[in-house]
């Protein structure tokens, strides 16, 4: 061939080799385009792992003979052999004449009468692997064909760097995805999978959540402040087959209005003043998750019709650009405001409310459930305790939760829990023996009760009303004593202290009993 001749061959070499980003379609058109000048049979790419002493297999195109990701294990000396090669190119009449082109043939178990040209691949610096042609017959390749084929040296280094660092990049996506999925799940487990009042005060609630947590229907999360829309939103995403995706979450009121679009949509590069870079949005980073809106009710009129429009059409555009993107993202509301009056005095959307309020869920404020209010001090005394590191754990003083079943509750089961952190703080400076009063807590006075009996009406024994309590506390829990749902902390004891109680009062306990 002549030079002109061997300029053509690199230029349409390289177009066949470069004619696609997959790197088995460019194998498969290298093969073909060699095919018109050598009895090209197979062509493919290996490279040596040094970590485990084995040839790697990157791709092949033509015959069969070496599935996807071979892996083919070398001696010592085989490793050395490769190591020791430094020549662009080399032929092997058949494939005893190469001790690893023998070690592949004994592996994959074909005759080892079979011919190939070896073309070495790297860069000034590093190895990178080989690209092998072959046929299966003896002695098919010449000088020539070794020639032609170390013209391409540099369009096959580059596609197999390109390769091997496209498999790097799957590996560490793969390890993201992994560590993702493990950090989601450390997560949910320091979170607690346990609600608590469930069994109690939260059981109609617990109850909804069961019902719609499997479906993916829009569901509105009704309640005061701090009364934990947050966690049963977090409940109902856990339960659902959207568990393993994405949960997003989006404070309404706290996002200016001039930033709402970029946030909720994200925007494309240039499309505003400090627009660097294109951003993805909150409804974006939900794709195949949920995305929980808190205080929808504090969303503008503009954010509204936005919003609406994703609901019905599950796309939109980023702030700045044209292209349509596509979403899969099921939406938790959740507001404080009376959304119902809001749509009457034309301040909230009515179509938006209606799509929102597929599956309203009503949260009680703590003073509608203050049988939880035992556990709920247990378990944030359990919590503060683990966060401030304290070596101890104090206790609530004999009658400290009856006062605290006794307040009003405004701020819900937020406030209860910055009024326990208090006391542990303020015990943590002061004696460490003093149980905890929580007397910053004024009790509501207690209505009198429609009709008081003497106590000549019922047991005036203080045993006897001690064990009725207790008795029906048990039948409560159903006879669970441990636990932040179980008798002992509604009745603010230790669970040693109610089993010794339990056998004092002769009252039966534990297994086998009804």
């Amino acid at each position: 061939m002549t030079q002109a001749d061997d300029i053509s061959f690199f230029h349409q070499g390289t177009l066949a080799i470069c004619g696609s980003i997959h790197i088995g379609e460019a194998l498969k058109d290298s093969l073909a385009f060699l095919q018109r000048y050598m009895p090209a049979e197979h062509i493919h790419l290996n490279y040596l792992d040094p970590t485990i002493s084995c040839i790697r297999n990157v791709a092949q195109a033509g015959l069969p003979l070496m599935p996807p990701e071979t892996v083919v294990p070398l001696s010592p000396h085989e490793v050395t052999f490769i190591e020791t090669q430094e020549g662009e190119s080399m032929l092997n009449t058949r494939a005893s004449d190469n001790p690893v082109a023998l070690r592949v043939a004994n592996h994959l178990g074909i005759k080892p009468d079979f011919s190939s040209a070896v073309l070495h691949l790297g860069t000034k610096t590093h190895r990178l692997g080989v690209l092998v042609v072959s046929n299966m017959k003896e002695g098919q390749f010449t000088s020539e064909h070794a020639r032609l084929l170390s013209l391409l040296h540099d369009p096959f280094a580059v596609a197999m760097s390109n390769a091997l660092r496209f498999q790097e990049v799957l590996r560490l996506q793969e390890m993201l995805k992994d560590d993702n999925r493990f950090l989601t799940s450390e997560l949910h487990r320091l979170s607690g999978d346990t609600i608590i009042g469930e069994h109690f005060g939260l059981r109609d609630v617990m109850e909804k959540v069961r019902q719609v947590a499997p479906l993916d229907s829009q569901v509105l999360l009704l309640g005061e402040t701090g009364v934990g829309k947050e966690v049963i939103a977090n409940a109902i995403h856990y339960n659902s087959g959207r568990a393993s995706g994405p949960f997003i979450k989006v404070n309404c009121g706290a996002i200016p209005e001039s930033l709402l679009d970029s946030e909720l949509f994200g925007h494309e590069k240039g499309a505003f003043t400090g627009a660097l870079s294109r951003k993805r949005g909150r409804f974006e980073r939900a794709h195949g998750g949920t995305l929980f809106l808190d205080e929808i009710g504090e969303l503008p009129q503009a954010a509204q019709v936005r919003l609406l429009r994703v609901l019905q059409t599950k796309e939109f555009e980023r702030v700045g650009g044209t292209e349509t993107v596509q979403v899969d993202v099921r939406i938790i509301a959740a507001t404080h405001r009376n959304l119902e009056a809001m749509v009457k005095e034309a301040t909230f959307r009515h179509d938006l409310w209606f799509r929102l309020s597929v599956f309203p869920v009503v949260i009680p404020p703590l003073r509608e459930r203050k049988a939880d209010i035992p556990a709920l001090v247990n378990h944030f005394i359990e919590k503060k305790c683990h966060e401030m590191k304290l070596p101890y754990r104090p206790v609530p003083a004999p009658g400290a939760l009856e006062r605290l079943q006794g307040g009003h509750w405004p701020g819900n089961v937020r406030e209860l829990e910055n009024i326990v952190e208090r006391d542990i703080i303020r015990n943590y400076s002061g004696d460490h023996d003093t149980p905890l009063q929580f007397s910053e807590v004024a009790a509501s006075p207690r209505r009198p009760s429609v009709a008081t009996p003497a106590l000549s009406d019922g047991p005036t024994n203080l045993d006897t009303v001690i064990a009725r309590h207790i008795v029906r506390v048990m039948k409560q829990t159903e006879g669970k004593i441990q636990g932040c749902d179980g008798a002992a902390a509604l009745l603010g004891m230790h669970p040693s202290t109610l089993r010794h109680r339990l056998r004092k009062l002769g009252i039966p306990f534990g297994r086998g009993t009804e």
